[in-house]
């Protein structure tokens, strides 16, 4: 079911991402859960009722853009602005946008990690999705400070963070809930106490009223994609290579030896294919607005 290049078998290129940023496989993968997590969530701004007054939006660590495309193909009157640090999805999306003339996104190849390199107060909406894959416990409330700077009076922040799969595979549940999120403690991005799950969900609430955001909000988010349902093929492909390309990481992190993780990946993708597969992942998104001058 899956076929992943041997270029997966070296450790990310970018210091600190669980996942090399410049592998194509990833590039792909990022694209399918893009396009299905929009779909789940009922787009890719469903919390919001009326996006008239929302000009010009930032997304951080964007991938190949997949959410900018789907944000601005529903609101056209939006400037998107995309950002990463891989130069090679950076330049996919570029090619993406200028094949299908669309000149109201454009991308850029930027370190979220560092300072931001945009004036103060110039987007009316940041979104972040996802992005426990590369930042550290430690960077969040940074990142979040360069975000405030960066919004306008009254824009808005919003980040969605998830917590790994639930399902009755225990090859999956062994990968899943013991070596990925014990990997990702050990790596220092997650905010559980004691790396059974990764924690950053239940704690953006707080990251935002910290970075000084108010009338903070949230929504949940179920994607269910248990045998026979609209979602499993998709997402039980997109888990098959996430898992394939976080092997050296957890090798890396010394949680399993290669031996046991390729057992693991076949028992899981055997489970996958089983008719009575259950699987439902959770989301959270949530978002705050960046204070009226007074």
């Amino acid at each position: 079911m899956t076929d992943i290049s041997d270029s997966s078998s070296h450790l990310s290129s970018h210091e600190g991402y669980v996942i090399d940023a410049e592998n194509a496989a990833e590039m792909a993968r990022l694209m399918m859960q893009d396009h299905m997590l929009t779909r789940a969530m009922g787009g890719p701004v469903p919390e919001q009722t009326n996006l008239s007054q929302v000009y010009r939006v930032l997304d951080i660590a964007c991938g190949p853009g997949g959410w900018l495309f789907d944000l601005v193909t529903q609101y056209p009157h939006i400037q998107g602005v995309g950002i990463d640090i891989s130069q090679l999805m950076m330049e996919y999306a570029t090619s993406l946008v200028q094949s299908q003339g669309l000149p109201n996104i454009q991308f850029r190849v930027m370190d979220a990690t560092q300072r931001l390199d945009f004036p103060d107060q110039t987007f009316d909406l940041v979104n972040g999705r996802i992005l426990t894959g590369f930042l550290s416990a430690d960077q969040w409330s940074g990142l979040l400070s360069e975000c405030n700077r960066i919004t306008k009076p009254g824009g808005i922040l919003r980040l969605t963070e998830g917590e790994w799969g639930f399902t009755n595979s225990a090859a999956y549940d062994t990968l899943q809930q013991g070596m990925c999120t014990l990997a990702v403690y050990r790596g220092g991005h997650s905010f559980s106490p004691h790396g059974r799950n990764v924690g950053t969900a239940n704690m953006l609430r707080l990251l935002l009223r910290r970075a000084g955001y108010q009338q903070i909000e949230c929504r949940a988010h179920v994607v269910d994609y248990s045998a026979g349902t609209e979602m499993h093929e998709s997402n039980c492909q997109n888990m098959l290579v996430f898992h394939k390309l976080l092997q050296p990481f957890l090798v890396q992190m010394q949680v399993a030896t290669q031996d046991e993780l390729d057992h693991l990946h076949a028992q899981m993708e055997a489970d996958m294919l089983a008719e009575d597969f259950c699987a439902i992942d959770y989301f959270l998104t949530v978002w705050g607005y960046k204070q009226e001058s007074s």
